[in-house]
């Protein structure tokens, strides 16, 4: 045999090694000044992970002390990445994807639960099913109750509906409707535009061609954005109702209305600039082809 053949099998044997110690999923969860919730959310997944190989990623936000101590003390086998400042969404997800291993990156948020099986039938799921990039669960806030978690991308009016007193119009309502698909009701999986950025799971290869979240958008809109950048790849995004789990959903940048809102909420100024920035990126770019079926 030649040295060249023994080369090759060599660096063959080294490949599959490294991809047999390479976890099928890698769990990156996300965190801002919340220790309590983040405890039952890492839990929940040690829980319901044990059968498989998977690493868990936590990215947290602005950290404070009891929160190192908790990860340093009971969570030390966990990847933990703190951050001294307020780094936003976006920069928490990216500092995830430069740590993640696995063929697939589950980006969640430290206010959800998982429930049993919910990586498990992602994973089968995106086995079975190659030519879809990223897609969302169904999620049930802790009083059952399941919230809308799929959109038709953005319109300029969106935004002016969602925000002010004209979204109680009949026009406006019959526009909103379409934005949050209440149109489409399916049992089973399906392609949306868009799914919000609580709960993503990824498939890594097709995430790399994407790239990672737009630096720009501190908060909101980015899972808007990465998503639309999916289909202008041609890889699909979609929505799975048969895949649970819990989000302690709220809507911080909406409360107390517009007025209040705008005089008083930082979330609300923080989401109209980002929607700002996202319309101004995506002034002169088509809308991607929409796939109508998996």
């Amino acid at each position: 045999m030649c040295l060249s053949s023994l080369n090759c099998e060599m660096c063959f044997a080294i490949y599959t090694l490294l991809i047999n110690l390479m976890p099928k999923v890698s769990i990156a969860v996300q965190s801002y000044k919340n220790p309590e919730m983040l405890s039952l959310c890492i839990k929940s997944i040690q829980k319901h992970c044990a059968d498989f190989d998977y690493e868990l990623i936590v990215a947290d936000s602005a950290t404070e002390e009891d929160t190192k101590m908790m990860m340093r003390e009971d969570f030390s086998d966990v990847i933990f990445l703190p951050h001294k400042e307020n780094v936003g969404f976006g920069a928490m997800v990216n500092a995830c994807i430069d740590q993640a291993k696995g063929e697939y990156v589950f980006f969640i948020n430290a206010d959800t639960i998982l429930e049993n099986h919910t990586v498990e039938k992602f994973i089968a799921f995106m086995d079975e099913h190659k030519n879809v990039g990223l897609c969302g669960p169904k999620q049930k806030n802790f009083n059952g109750k399941y919230e809308n978690t799929r959109f038709r991308f953005y319109q300029p009016l969106t935004i002016l509906y969602r925000r002010t007193f004209l979204g109680k119009m009949k026009f406006a309502q019959k526009h909103l409707e379409r934005f949050e698909m209440k149109d489409v009701e399916k049992d089973g999986p399906y392609p949306v535009e868009w799914v919000i950025g609580s709960a993503m799971f990824v498939r890594r290869s097709m995430m790399e061609e994407v790239g990672k979240m737009d630096s720009r958008f501190f908060m909101y809109m980015e899972d808007v954005d990465w998503c639309r950048r999916f289909w202008e790849k041609g890889f699909l995004v979609c929505y799975n109702p048969q895949i649970t789990m819990y989000h302690f959903y709220g809507k911080g940048s909406a409360k107390g209305g517009i007025l209040k809102g705008l005089l008083f909420n930082r979330l609300t100024w923080i989401h109209i600039s980002s929607g700002i920035k996202y319309f101004k990126k995506y002034k002169d770019r088509p809308m991607p082809e929409i796939a109508e079926s998996l």
